[in-house]
């Protein structure tokens, strides 16, 4: 055989190609039915909010006529607007604290050497561990005494002293990045700082964008906390508690009521979709090393 011969694939028998055929046909024919399920209730919830009301309470599960303004009805019945508004403020507030506050954190318990790193890893870990309805009530009575209870800030401020999960996620991505990057920084003169910002973020664009998008797709349906604080001041609500209420309101009115369900939910999936790459290989990347 001489060297520039090319290599003949010997084709799998038969009965190991009909098998691996049949493997593959079951696991499409799993994930399809996943998929299906998983869609049954999208497609329920946007085939109602297109009914009348009539249609709505009755059996019949294809709207005639489609009934476009539910969306309309929705921003006349409901100050959606100001809902809307609201989660934006909180949303977007907490994940720049969550990032503000996380980072440094993180690079300090992966990077920099000093006592008592791992004992501070441990105190995060438990933090991540703890559950928030723990600390809810010496929280409330702190917020109470500062005069903040009805406002969005309890909710808000927070997420500018860090986030447990969110430190362990850039701690785990930070061990990744090769030291000799950070050592080159370190010949050239660059303090800690200066490594921090000009070499680690961004090398990890991929981590930073995987916490912001959990931070702002967590804000974003937070229910238990903004009800909490806010719940009394209906200035302040936020799309969840906003919900709740349109349906409490307008129970009979189905309709309606999916019709707000669809508009709250259009920007968290129109956002996973826009960021599922960079969402994907964040959270791949930060599992590399532990």
């Amino acid at each position: 055989m001489t060297v520039g011969a090319a290599v003949v694939r010997r084709r799998p028998p038969a009965h190991v190609r009909r098998r691996r055929l049949i493997g593959l046909v079951g696991t499409h024919a799993v994930l399809i039915a996943l998929a299906i399920g998983f869609l049954v209730p999208f497609v329920f919830i946007t085939l109602t909010a297109l009914m009348t009301n009539e249609q709505a309470l009755s059996s019949q599960l294809w709207p005639h006529p489609i009934r476009l303004h539910n969306f309309i009805d929705v921003f006349t019945k409901a100050p959606l607007l100001r809902w809307t508004f609201n989660t934006l403020v909180y949303s977007c507030l907490a994940t720049l604290g969550v990032l503000v506050s996380s980072v440094p954190v993180a690079y300090a318990l992966a990077r920099v050497r000093w006592r008592g790193r791992n004992l501070a890893f441990m105190v995060v870990l438990v933090a991540l561990m703890l559950p928030p309805q723990v600390t809810v009530v010496p929280l409330y009575v702190m917020w109470a005494k500062l005069h903040l209870v009805g406002t969005l800030w309890p909710v808000i401020l927070p997420n500018w002293f860090g986030d447990a999960f969110s430190i362990f996620l850039l701690r785990q991505f930070f061990l990744t990045i090769p030291e000799e990057y950070l050592d080159a920084a370190r010949v050239d003169g660059c303090g800690e700082l200066r490594i921090l910002f000009t070499v680690v973020t961004r090398l990890a664009k991929p981590a930073l964008a995987a916490v912001a998008l959990f931070s702002f797709l967590y804000t974003f349906n937070d229910f238990f906390l903004p009800l909490l604080y806010v719940g009394e001041n209906s200035h302040n609500w936020v799309l969840s508690i906003g919900l709740a209420q349109f349906r409490s309101f307008h129970q009979v009115q189905w309709n309606l009521t999916m019709a707000a369900t669809l508009l709250v939910m259009a920007p968290v999936i129109i956002l996973f979709f826009l960021a599922q790459r960079a969402f994907v290989e964040g959270v791949t990347l930060t599992g590399v090393k532990g």
